[in-house]
């Protein structure tokens, strides 16, 4: 029963009530109107409801910001409903762009009530589950209510931003071309070495300038070959490790450059794997092409921050996840106890780049500026540059990224910057 239903009831008792006390036919015959009103609203009380709802998302993977139709489509199976209200549960975090979420409407046997709406929202991963029906009868005294089940699932990708090709050299590579050298002489474009003219030589690989100091040897330019290699991907996950101010999540970002990194190495033909190291270890095995990608994607949108007191540090990563002697790209903010485990992976033969959104700079932007605020900004960045320096010398590629400027721009000019940093550190006693 509704509301109005009890409020009818209580006046038709009143009336009663009232008359037998004063023994007045009369007041007791107030109440016959209102008895025939609830009779009629008995005899269309609707039937058990019999809805099957059907679903459909446009598009099942959208980008942050991009929206996504639903589109839902309840039939009656049953009786006829004189009036029905039909209303979708949306899921948690998810907003309404446009459209309608709800519709009141008669349904005969066999018709059907179409909703279609739009939502955006965060990255991560939702789920439709049910919707609610509400049968009334023409009074609106009586109602039925019912959960039809209606299931679909939305997944909303992290962004991504383009990245120019990204210089690595890990120590093996698979025999297929790409970008990325060697180590091994063969067809290419980088110069070698120089080695003693074969037969089957071009002419154009002849090196004359070596020749010309000898009188009866030709000698030959080599080139490196360039190949693919296997990458895999470290996410730190871990609670602990991420920052949040009014402006956003540092997680965002490090997701964010996870994604963009994963779609430049597989543009490029590599084999590439994932990991989240966070309240457990999720992971994707490695693989290539486009289906690769959509995993990829997939896990990165269903990351989430989390704590463990068993993956508080490094120390459980499962190092023999990903092949030996393959490149290992760890995107996180670091902590003190990383930077061994780190050094303990280089040591282990895999060539390591770590990409570190700055978590200083990131809070700084939330916070007000005083002295206080700034000597402890003084001693956080003092205490980071040694981290970062100790990962240098273990032989780790670093990149200190600012969130607040393009990660293609600060992992180029970084890499840059290595090399003759590595030349100084050789020249120094």
């Amino acid at each position: 029963m509704t509301g109005r239903a009890t409020l009818l009831i209580l006046l038709i008792a009143a009336a009663f009530l009232l008359g037998l006390a004063a023994l007045n036919g009369s007041i007791i015959a107030l109440a016959l109107p209102l008895l025939v009103y609830l009779g009629l609203a008995l005899l269309q009380r609707p039937e058990a409801i019999q809805l099957t709802g059907e679903r459909s998302v446009g598009a099942d993977r959208v980008a942050i910001g991009e929206p996504a139709t639903i589109r839902l489509r309840v039939t009656n199976d049953g009786a006829p409903l004189s009036e029905v209200r039909v209303e979708d549960v949306v899921a948690p975090g998810l907003e309404v762009a446009s459209g309608q979420t709800s519709a009141l409407a008669p349904l005969a046997t066999g018709e059907s009530l179409t909703l279609e709406y739009a939502v955006h929202g965060p990255r991560g991963a939702y789920r439709f589950k049910h919707v609610h029906a509400t049968a009334l009868d023409g009074f609106g005294l009586f109602q039925r209510q019912a959960l039809i089940p209606a299931f679909a699932s939305l997944l909303v990708q992290p962004a991504t931003q383009r990245l120019r090709p990204i210089p690595l050299r890990p120590p093996r590579t698979r025999g297929f071309a790409g970008p990325i050298p060697s180590r091994q002489g063969g067809s290419g474009v980088d110069f070698f070495a120089v080695r003693e003219y074969q037969l089957g030589d071009r002419l154009r690989a002849v090196n004359w300038r070596a020749s010309a100091r000898h009188d009866d040897r030709v000698f030959s330019n080599v080139f490196e070959q360039e190949r693919i290699a296997d990458i895999g991907l470290i996410l730190d996950a871990r609670e602990q490790n991420d920052v949040r101010t009014a402006h956003g999540s540092l997680f965002e970002h490090a997701v964010q450059a996870a994604a963009s990194l994963a779609e430049a190495f597989l543009d490029a033909g590599n084999r590439v794997g994932l990991l989240v190291y966070g309240s457990g270890i999720e992971g994707v095995f490695p693989g290539y092409g486009r289906v690769q990608r959509d995993r990829l994607l997939r896990a990165l949108a269903r990351a989430m921050v989390g704590h463990h007191f068993i993956f508080e540090k490094l120390d459980r990563l499962p190092t023999r996840f990903f092949p030996a002697q393959s490149q290992i790209v760890f995107v996180g903010a670091l902590m003190n106890d990383d930077v061994p485990v780190l050094g303990r992976l280089r040591a282990l033969g895999y060539a390591v780049l770590v990409i570190s959104p700055d978590p200083i700079a990131f809070e700084l932007q939330a916070l007000d500026a005083n002295i206080r605020t700034q000597y402890a900004a003084r001693i956080a960045c003092a205490e980071r540059r040694l981290n970062l320096q100790a990962l240098r010398r273990h032989g780790v590629q670093v990149v200190d990224w600012d969130v607040s400027l393009p990660l293609d721009a600060a992992i180029h000019t970084a890499l840059a910057r290595q090399p003759a940093q590595r030349r100084l550190m050789a020249r120094m006693p």
